[in-house]
């Protein structure tokens, strides 16, 4: 039988295990990325193994999330950042360069590699044919040493694509309609893969739109074969050479399988305040719009902008809203530039800000209170604008551009006809600031600059022999890291500071969590189905072990959180049967005796007794993973081996 594209860079990468469904495999890692939300953490985690250098081909160190200086604390993590890079062997993406995905997709991805990301939108690289990942800033550093990156081996979800695009209809669109069909947490345990001949019409750009959007599927990432249009970027990107044919063998088989006419596709927008609360635009068309982002590392792209500024050419932006414009990276504002659509878009009307996520992440561009936000952003969850009640929808930069000129919602094929544009055959490539990783002998003179806002890195102690604890908060299904631990402009400055950001944790949810869990000591947190959606944030987990969170008992988990949990010694239990969720309330104690015996002797199933009921439940963990449990952390774990 043939392979997919994805198990043939799989195969190719395997260290540890075989290539069967649902078993734990080990894989080699190629590239690394962080961006500086998670990187500062990331960096003091590859700093606490020890090494003087990291392991891989490659790995990038950007800065794209933090860029608002309001006070030291950003500014220190950057020149941590680029010290760290400097000694480390690292390159050096600085502030105002690009956003992390964009930026690699330009200058470092390469088909049949594999890419390990410190953020969730890491599948961005799908585009190139690479297999790209997401996962906690912990397993990033592991990887940066050498170490395999531990996964269950994905289920293939095949999406087959025929047609065309039809005029103001655009990939964006295409993950929309993925996301209609099987929601949030419908690619959980695969990767999404792109074939059929549909798959020529779309360029590299437009592919990795779909398989950055992709994360907010659940998916383990997402993939599209390398062809005669990867080539072609690639050559424009004036990195030919790294090119190489891969594509799914004529007998691959899928485990599932979804077919797309893309020339049925019209334009879609996610209501608020899910990704998957996907309508057409028709049905939603004529609610007044009070700001327009376009940018994020969704729609960023010199394609996305260059479609927004030629749709502006003869028109001016609504005055009754804020067209704001966040370019995906430093190539893309040159070449803008040099083609005379950055003057278009600022004679129209439009905002342009810095090359950066910034609204994106919470970073500034927060809506007016009671208004329609609409954003080219890959995520919509309540109040991670940074408005409280937002009404974030989310669309394609055509869908965007329309409603910044109606000052509405409204379908772009009312504008009439699309407008004509050519991507350059070749680009400027815009990486003058980009840091070339020092040589080694250089690297070791270097000292790295430590804000005081970087504390120490917490220890954790081993697994109890016995556990018991309250049930510190219960919470309702797809409860997202954004309301485990906030984003924007608050609370991120304090990533590199766990017990500091330890005092946002839940906030969204239970604003006196935090001194509850203070004062009650060991507990744990009862959550419905898709626990942990969203971000790779390591924090989400990290920060509750700081305060005494020990188990996590829900349906189901996202799959980054839950790594992420073991990572830090937090126990990653699921109700044997769903309705067992009623059975327990906040403020409840419950206790799981042997703890850790059943740990050790690989017991699948174990009990959890609380008010004098026994509640089964289950631990879904490799034997790797119970060991790391054991030890209280990964980091532990790795000191002892």
């Amino acid at each position: 039988m043939g392979q997919t594209v994805t198990e043939k860079i799989l195969a190719a990468h395997l260290v540890e295990g075989e290539l069967v469904k649902g078993q734990e495999i080990g894989i080699r890692i190629d590239q690394t990325l962080t961006q500086d939300a998670t990187g500062t953490m990331a960096y003091l985690e590859f700093e606490a193994i020890g090494l003087p250098r990291v392991q891989t081909e490659l790995s990038v160190c950007y800065v794209d999330h933090n860029l608002i200086q309001s006070d030291f604390r950003n500014a220190d993590d950057h020149r941590f950042l680029q010290s760290v890079a400097r000694k480390f062997g690292l390159y050096f993406s600085p502030p105002g360069n690009g956003i992390s995905h964009q930026v690699h997709l330009e200058r470092f991805g390469l088909p049949g590699k594999t890419l390990l990301g410190s953020d969730s939108h890491t599948p961005t690289g799908g585009g190139l044919g690479m297999l790209a990942m997401g996962a906690g800033g912990l397993d990033v550093a592991m990887a940066m040493a050498g170490k395999p990156f531990y996964l269950v081996m994905p289920k293939v979800y095949g999406i087959k694509l025929t047609g065309k695009l039809s005029p103001w209809v655009s990939a964006r669109d295409v993950l929309l309609e993925v996301l209609r069909r099987l929601s949030v947490k419908g690619g959980v345990g695969y990767v999404m893969e792109y074939f059929g001949p549909g798959v020529a019409e779309l360029s590299v750009t437009d592919r990795a739109s779909i398989t950055n959007f992709g994360a907010e599927l659940g998916a383990t990432s997402s993939v599209f074969p390398s062809d005669a249009k990867t080539k072609e970027f690639l050559a424009s990107q004036g990195r030919g050479e790294g090119w190489l044919e891969l594509t799914a063998d004529a007998d691959a088989e899928y485990d599932e399988v979804m077919e797309i006419d893309l020339g049925a596709l019209e334009p879609l927008i996610a209501c608020p305040s899910s990704p998957d609360n996907v309508v057409p635009v028709r049905e939603v068309a004529g609610k007044p719009v009070a700001q327009v982002l376009v940018g994020s590392c969704s729609n960023s792209s010199l394609r996305d902008l260059m479609v927004v500024a030629k749709t502006l050419e003869t028109r001016e932006v609504s005055r009754e809203l804020s067209f704001e414009i966040n370019p995906g990276s430093r190539q893309v504002l040159e070449n803008m530039t040099a083609q005379s659509d950055m003057l278009t878009l600022v004679k129209a009307g439009a905002r342009v800000h810095q090359a950066g996520c910034l609204g994106c992440i919470g970073m500034g561009q927060a809506p007016p209170t009671g208004a329609i936000s609409l954003r080219t952003f890959p995520r919509n969850f309540p109040g991670r604008s940074g408005t409280k009640d937002d009404q974030v929808y989310l669309c394609s930069p055509e869908v965007a551009v329309a409603a910044a000129i109606t000052g509405k919602i409204t379908d772009p094929r009312e504008l009439g006809e699309y407008p004509t544009f050519a991507m350059p055959k070749k680009y400027l490539p815009g990486d003058a600031r980009i840091e070339a990783p020092l040589a080694a002998a250089e690297g070791e003179r270097v000292e790295i600059i430590r804000g005081p806002n970087i504390a120490p890195f917490p220890v954790f102690e081993p697994a109890p022999e016995d556990w018991q604890g309250e049930v510190l908060l219960k919470v309702e299904d797809n409860i997202t890291t954004d309301h485990i631990m906030p984003a924007g402009a608050r609370v991120l400055p304090l990533r590199s500071n766990v017990p500091a950001i330890s005092e946002f944790v839940y906030e969204a949810v239970d604003q006196d969590f935090v001194q509850r869990a203070k004062e009650r000591g060991p507990g744990l947190v009862v959550g419905g189905d898709n626990y942990g959606q969203g971000s790779s944030r390591e924090h989400a987990a990290l920060a509750p072990r700081y305060l005494g969170v020990q188990v996590k008992l829900v349906k189901s988990f996202a799959r980054i959180h839950k790594a992420n949990l073991i990572n830090f010694g937090i126990i990653p239990l699921t109700f044997v049967d769903p309705a067992d969720y009623g059975q327990l309330s906040q403020g409840e104690m419950v206790r799981i005796p042997g703890l850790r015996d059943q740990l050790a002797a690989g017991a699948e199933t174990l009990t959890a007794e609380s008010g004098g009921r026994q509640i089964p439940v289950r631990l879904e963990v490799s034997p790797r993973h119970r060991e790391i449990l054991l030890a209280g952390s990964l980091l532990n774990w790795a000191s002892g081996q």
